[in-house]
């Protein structure tokens, strides 16, 4: 007889976030990720004492996935223009765990502004920083401006109101981002 598979606590965070992509955040229980292992729910339960921690373990997963999707901008891309855009297209390829993510209320955080300070967010904001020149303030207000405008994007795109259009998003983006440099730089004056 062969050995057990040991279910380890990763592997079960795992399947937790395939059950999301394949059927929401909703269907995401003991049964259903025990399924998706190919086990009983047992370990699932020895992991996590409650669904509710399970989901919280999958909400920091996806989050984890999120920011790294979005900072793996192309050299030859500017990184603002590249951040937005892997923004969106993150809701376009993986809608499921953008609803996750966005519209479950599993966020800590309450709204943008106290996101703007998260750890979570702080290595999105370096590779915006760095790749534009602009210093940690100037940055936080042009990010928020650029992620209000991709949010809004990627919301609609995530729950099937629009279809992705790379160029014409990418223009409106940039418009947006050309606004909130130039906004942020009379701010100075």
């Amino acid at each position: 007889m062969p050995p057990r598979t040991r279910i380890t606590r990763e592997m079960i965070v795992g399947a937790a976030i395939e059950v999301v992509r394949q059927k929401g955040f909703e269907n995401v229980n003991a049964r259903t990720v025990a399924k998706e292992l190919r086990c009983s729910t047992q370990p699932v339960m020895y992991h996590f004492e409650t669904v509710e921690n399970l989901k919280r373990a999958a909400y920091r997963e996806a989050d984890r996935m999120h920011s790294e999707y979005m900072i793996d901008v192309p050299k030859d891309q500017d990184p603002i223009l590249g951040i937005g855009l892997n923004y969106i297209r993150f809701a376009v390829n993986e809608p499921q765990l953008f609803r996750f993510l966005f519209q479950s209320g599993y966020a800590e955080e309450s709204n943008l502004l106290e996101m703007i300070d998260s750890e979570e967010l702080a290595p999105v904001l370096s590779a915006m920083q760095e790749g534009s020149g602009m210093g940690p303030e100037q940055t936080k207000n042009v990010f928020l401006t650029v992620a209000l405008f991709a949010h809004g994007y990627a919301s609609i795109i995530a729950n099937n109101g629009l279809e992705y259009d790379e160029k014409l998003i990418a223009e409106h983006l940039t418009r947006a981002w050309n606004g909130a440099v130039l906004a942020s730089q009379e701010e100075k004056l």
